[in-house]
């Protein structure tokens, strides 16, 4: 039998994958075979929506290394047959590892191949946020908003390394306020035909409720929406361009700083008492975030108070999108506490967290 024929045997169901794996190491022709099929399946996903960084990510779930690498190889291949790529997409393309240097053993390699095609089928398409290679790329706006967000991210990164919580606090409700600033600044210098875009955010386990929770507070008080979608480990934002920049960036660090913080809290024994005291601790930080973020844009917001009705449709806007790409959502369920000591150390870590 072909390695073709094997191959659609397996994925068809009807050889099993240790038999389909041990025709394939005889047949000589099963490396390109393999290398070929990931390639299509590539194809089928890149334009059913997903991005090469969101199918890492996926793939990484799986902890296999082989298989991670393999989606850089496919990545690479597929990438030539096409004159227009959007540089977003590139940039995340030239970011993938590879098997390149660090290739295994050919049984290894085969194994990886075969695992990933059968992981690859189950995948969905998803809503396209970037133009697929040979689609017209779209224009992203940088400048000005870039530099905004260097401060931001300059003032994180104070907030992340010092170890003195009232600097930190310091640094990070300067950060929201440069935000929540730029934010209407933005509004005023933009016209009505600026539009509300999406963008993924991964949230990876352990705990990816609450924190997707705390994603989802620091995406409110920057007026954008959140859709969490737990079965592909993202969460969908909606809003303006450079308030998805902030979210993202934001997230990103307050993430940082409540692991840090948990970590420092966390009771010494008992792995049922930890567990519980960690979701306890990121449910009530990522309460307490939105709380302190929120309090920093509305003092924003109220040195504008002309603006509300814009802000306000803008806002109908985000919602609207949200809407057509989620017709159909689930309001998740609030979390339950099972430590008092976790939601009290959530809630005190989040009052010295550094939102700038």
């Amino acid at each position: 039998m072909s390695a073709d024929r094997i191959v659609r045997a397996v994925l068809a169901a009807e050889l099993s994958y240790e038999d389909g794996l041990d025709a394939l190491t005889s047949a000589p022709d099963a490396d390109a075979v393999l290398t070929a099929a990931l390639t299509t399946a590539a194809d089928r996903l890149f334009q059913g929506g997903w991005q090469p960084a969101e199918l890492r990510r996926v793939v990484a779930r799986l902890g296999d290394p082989v298989k991670e690498r393999l989606v850089g190889d496919a990545v690479r291949a597929y990438l030539p047959k096409f004159r227009e790529v959007d540089p977003r997409w590139r940039e995340q393309a030239d970011a993938l590892p590879s098997t390149r240097g660090r290739r295994p053993d050919r049984i290894t390699l085969l194994d990886a191949q075969l695992g990933l095609l059968l992981e690859l089928r189950k995948l969905p398409r998803i809503e396209v946020l970037l133009p697929p290679p040979g689609t017209k790329p779209t224009i992203h706006r940088r400048g000005a908003a870039n530099r905004i967000l260097d401060r931001v991210r300059a003032l994180l990164a104070k907030a992340e390394s010092t170890d003195f919580p009232a600097e930190a606090e310091a640094f990070s409700a300067k950060a929201q306020e440069l935000i929540a600033r730029h934010s209407i600044e933005e509004v005023l210098a933009t016209g009505p035909e600026v539009v509300p875009l999406a963008r993924r955010i991964g949230v990876d386990h352990p705990y990816e409720g609450e924190k997707a929770s705390l994603l989802d507070a620091v995406a409110r008080a920057n007026r954008c929406h959140t859709v969490w979608s737990p079965e592909l480990a993202f969460s969908t934002v909606f809003g303006f361009d450079a308030a998805i920049d902030a979210v993202e960036l934001l997230y990103t660090s307050l993430l940082v700083q409540a692991n840090r913080a948990m970590a420092r809290d966390e009771p010494a024994k008992g792995k049922t008492r930890i567990k519980a005291f960690r979701r306890s601790f990121l449910a009530s930080y990522a309460v307490r975030i939105g709380e302190r973020l929120e309090q920093v844009t509305r003092h924003e917001i109220d040195r504008h108070t002309d603006l509300l009705p814009v802000l306000h449709s803008r806002d109908l806007q985000v919602q609207e999108a949200m809407t057509r790409a989620f017709p159909r959502t689930v309001r998740a369920r609030g979390r339950r506490v099972d430590s008092l000591e976790g939601w009290e150390s959530g809630r005190a870590a989040a009052d010295e967290a550094n939102l700038a």
